[in-house]
């Protein structure tokens, strides 16, 4: 079947879909974007995604072109057209199509261009994965110094997420300075008794929404969360490791560079985590 997706207000098949060759998303990478799951045909932590979304288009000085309850409207109406159960939403915002390609911004009442489309993915909650965990190896972190805008600028995630596959593992996790930063589409943290370290906030991570709510969960279930910077030694020698992200939720990791992390299996705190983001989501989802 073919999809249906959503092109600057109008719904249209995706093989008929069409954005300008002058779209400074395209040829400049100037925009950003979102991805809301779908659970249940909820859709999962709407109002952060839109929060980050507005933030990162007053970053980058884009317009922003839609009001909240528009971008609701037009998740709900993709999922609704597609027949999603569970499944994501991508939203996309660029500066729009000036009519010829300049490394100088557009005029400001340049339209911007907003995309979105659906990914069906039937059981996404019941990963496998998230019983046997993931293997992270590390790459030095190479981005730009403000990860912290979710811009469409990818091609070095996606570059690190070949290198880990290359090197049998399912993601990397990202260093500088000695530290971890981030995974390549994820927040990373590690467990060391009840306690839960995770990099703090700057522009050297992407604010993540997942990343928000799991902490939120776990100051209430009575858990330690530290935020600073770790080595790739500590996590190593940690009890437990895991990322959260949109789509993956909290995903335990169980290897890093080909050390296992703790037992090298699937620990209790990001077990218990995992259960508690998914049955709180749920309840909030709309």
């Amino acid at each position: 079947m073919t999809r249906t997706v959503y092109v600057n207000g109008d719904y249209t098949p995706e093989d008929q879909a069409m954005v300008s060759v002058f779209d400074r998303g395209f040829l400049m990478a100037d925009g950003v974007y979102e991805v809301v799951s779908v659970l249940g045909g909820k859709l999962i932590d709407f109002e952060g995604h839109m929060v980050r979304l507005k933030r990162s288009l007053s970053e980058l000085a884009i317009a922003n072109p839609l009001s909240d309850d528009a971008y609701l409207a037009a998740h709900r109406d993709l999922v609704a057209r597609n027949d999603i159960t569970d499944g994501l939403v991508y939203l996309q915002v660029t500066r729009g199509n000036p009519g010829d390609r300049d490394f100088a911004y557009p005029s400001a009442d340049t339209v911007p261009t907003v995309v979105m489309f659906t990914q069906s993915k039937p059981g996404l909650a019941d990963a496998p994965a998230a019983k046997t965990g993931w293997s992270v190896v590390s790459v030095d972190d190479l981005r730009w110094g403000r990860r912290d805008i979710k811009t469409v600028q990818l091609l070095y995630p996606s570059m690190a997420k070949m290198e880990a596959k290359a090197r049998g593992a399912d993601d990397a996790w990202m260093v500088e300075d000695g530290r971890v930063t981030e995974g390549t589409s994820n927040n990373a943290y590690i467990v060391k008794g009840n306690t839960i370290v995770t990099r703090e906030l700057s522009h050297d991570i992407l604010h993540g929404i997942t990343r928000a709510a799991v902490l939120r969960f776990a100051r209430e279930a009575q858990m330690q969360v530290e935020e600073r910077a770790f080595t790739i030694a500590e996590a190593q020698a940690a009890d437990e490791a895991f990322i959260t992200s949109a789509s993956a939720f909290v995903m335990p990791v169980v290897s890093i560079d080909g050390a296992r992390v703790g037992a090298g299996t699937v620990g209790p705190v990001a077990t218990r985590l995992r259960e508690i983001y998914l049955e709180e989501s749920l309840k909030t989802g709309v």
